[in-house]
Parts: C-alpha cells; sequence; structure tokens
C-alpha cells in the first residue's frame, strides 16, 4: 500500500514488485493529478521510468522519492516510455555524468526537434484554419498547452532504442515493445520471467488514453487500436501504468476497445447528421467526460485534447472511406 507524509501532505514512494518502486508525482492544476514515476532498483545502475514535469513541484516530489529509496538521483539511467512532458521534462535534470535518457527513435527524433516539430504542429495557423479553430481561441490554447512549456530544453541527447531491445535492472529483463498510437514512439516495458509490464500511457485502467492525430502519421487510432491488440496477446500479470491504479490488464485492453468503436460510430453518426462540419465543430458535437455546459464553456485546455482526438477519428474514419473530406476557403469539411 502507498503510504502519506501527513506533515508535508504528499504520498510516499512505495514497492509495487520486488525491486520495482513507484515515485507519486504530483501534476499540480492538471486533471491527471499524478504521475507514477517507477524506481526499477539496482546495486549497479538502477533504472527511472519516467519523470515528470520540468516544474519546481515535480521535481521536488520526484527527488524526495528518491532520497526516501536511498537513491542517488544523479546515479541513474531514465527511460521514458514516451515524448509527452508529463513523462520526460525532468529527465535531464535527473540524471549525471554518464548517465543515460533512453526513448525509442521515433519520439527521441521528435524530443530533439520538440519546439520545431511538435510547435509548429500543433501551433501552425495553417493547420488551425484547416481544422476550424477560431484564431482567439488558439491563442489560448498556445498559453495553458503544457506540452512545450513543461517539456524539456533544446539540445538534450537521447540514447534511442528500437522494437525489440532490451534494458536490465533490478533482476529483470525489460524488452522494449513499441506501441504507437498515444504518440508515435509510445514503448511499453516487458519483463517475460515476472510478467510484470510498464504501460506508460498506452494502457490507463481509471482514465482513458488522449489519441490525437500526429504530423507526417496518417492513422494514429488505427496504430493505436493494431497496438492494443497485439499487446493483449502477452501474459501480463502486473501492469504499472504511468497514471493512477492498475487492473485486469486484458479486461481493460478490451474496453479501451470498445470505447473507441462506440466513439468512431459517434463520430460518423454527427457527420452524417450535419454534412459540411469542421473539426472543431465535430469535435463539439461529441461527448466528453468534462463538466462544461457547452462547447463555448468547454475548458480551453481540454479542448485541445478533444480537437485531437477527434481528428484522429475523422482520420480513421475516412481512411476506410466510411467518410469523406473537401476543402473550402483552406478548411476541412467532413461529409
Amino acid at each position: 500500500m502507498a503510504g502519506f507524509d501527513a506533515r508535508n501532505n504528499r504520498r510516499c514512494a512505495y514497492e509495487v514488485y520486488e525491486n520495482i518502486f513507484c515515485i507519486p508525482v504530483v501534476l499540480p492544476d492538471n486533471p491527471l493529478k499524478e504521475l507514477n514515476s517507477y524506481l526499477v532498483r539496482d546495486k549497479e545502475r538502477s533504472l527511472l521510468i519516467d519523470t515528470g514535469f520540468r516544474t519546481p513541484p515535480c521535481k521536488e516530489a520526484l527527488l524526495n522519492g528518491l532520497e526516501e529509496l536511498g537513491q542517488d538521483p544523479g546515479s541513474v539511467d531514465v527511460f521514458l516510455t514516451h515524448l509527452h512532458a508529463d513523462h520526460s521534462g525532468l529527465a535531464p535534470d535527473i540524471i549525471g555524468a554518464g548517465r543515460r535518457i533512453i526513448v525509442s527513435g521515433a519520439d527521441g527524433a521528435l524530443l530533439g526537434n520538440l519546439q520545431e516539430s511538435v510547435g509548429q504542429w500543433i501551433w501552425n495557423n495553417t493547420r488551425n484554419a484547416l481544422i476550424g479553430i477560431p484564431p482567439d481561441v488558439a491563442k489560448i490554447m498556445e498559453k495553458v498547452n503544457p506540452a512545450i512549456k513543461f517539456a524539456p530544453p533544446r539540445g538534450v541527447r537521447y540514447a534511442c532504442v528500437n522494437d525489440g531491445d532490451t534494458l536490465r535492472a533490478g533482476g529483470y529483463s525489460l524488452r522494449c515493445i513499441l506501441t504507437p498510437g498515444h504518440t508515435p514512439g509510445h514503448m511499453c516495458l516487458w519483463d517475460e520471467d515476472s510478467g510484470v509490464m510498464f504501460t506508460g500511457d498506452h494502457v490507463l485502467f481509471d482514465i482513458t488514453p488522449n489519441i490525437t492525430a500526429w504530423p507526417d502519421v496518417g492513422d494514429s487510432l488505427g496504430d493505436y487500436l493494431d497496438s492494443l491488440r497485439a499487446i493483449r496477446e502477452y501474459p501480463v500479470k502486473a501492469a504499472l501504468p504511468g497514471h493512477r491504479s492498475a487492473g485486469d490488464f486484458h479486461a481493460r485492453i478490451d474496453e479501451l476497445c470498445s470505447h473507441h468503436m462506440k466513439r468512431i460510430k459517434e463520430v460518423e453518426g454527427i457527420v452524417r447528421a450535419g454534412s459540411g462540419l469542421t473539426v472543431y465543430e465535430i469535435a463539439g458535437k461529441m461527448h466528453w467526460e468534462v463538466r462544461s455546459a457547452s462547447w463555448d464553456d468547454f475548458p480551453v485546455s481540454q479542448k485541445i485534447f478533444a480537437v485531437g482526438e477527434c481528428l484522429s477519428h475523422l482520420d480513421y474514419l475516412r481512411i476506410r472511406g466510411a467518410i469523406s473530406r473537401d476543402h473550402d476557403k483552406s478548411v476541412y469539411l467532413y461529409h
């Protein structure tokens, strides 16, 4: 069970499996609440999996957790399940000389050029116009989105790994499994002997991972569903997610697939009922688990994810011939 430090009003690090410890990293003012950072403790070279935003509260929580476990932060290698800032932001501030930040090649390439690649994709005025985001909303999105503000700085060097590579720590042989979808190069770590899998944000149990459309990826949602079906074949006994609590691995994958099938039908129904809508308009008609009186009152920080997820579902339908898209005055319209 996780402990609690009442004096400092925070959860303590706790053991989840032999030589594997979870460090709850608080994510202030974020609906995710916490990141599960995992330390695979090793006498020679420990491995830290995911880190938190590059903010003082996250850094304090992570360092406190490492101190509780008697782990010098500068002596660990860091593995990033994916590029999102809540997982990658603190990595350069944690490792010491001669240590590595390990990530997939696909996400490493994006992290290495984050400001230009992801930034221009998200905040490109042409793209925003194409999907119908009003200019005033786009400006607010840019201010409130933590994707770049709390991400690793420029100039960080990453040690990139491929699907099937193995990392060893704490008596575990952790195989890197490429699971694209949530990001182009998301990875899970799998130890066959113990049945332990670190699932990052690929499989979450209390919340549903956001699947957004990525630059130079034609079908992010299709990739995600394919990755889910592939990973379901593993005999996982203990799934360790990037956020919140764990649960039944195989049952949760079935739930996630079912969720997206329902959402695909919902999006197709919206397009059929109102042909000629933009991405932004379609997103406003979808059902979201967010308390809001209307789409106009929807938190802008959440609109970022809603619009991106809507676009990934539209791409999925369009690629499979269920809907079509055309241009009208430089705006995508769906039929």
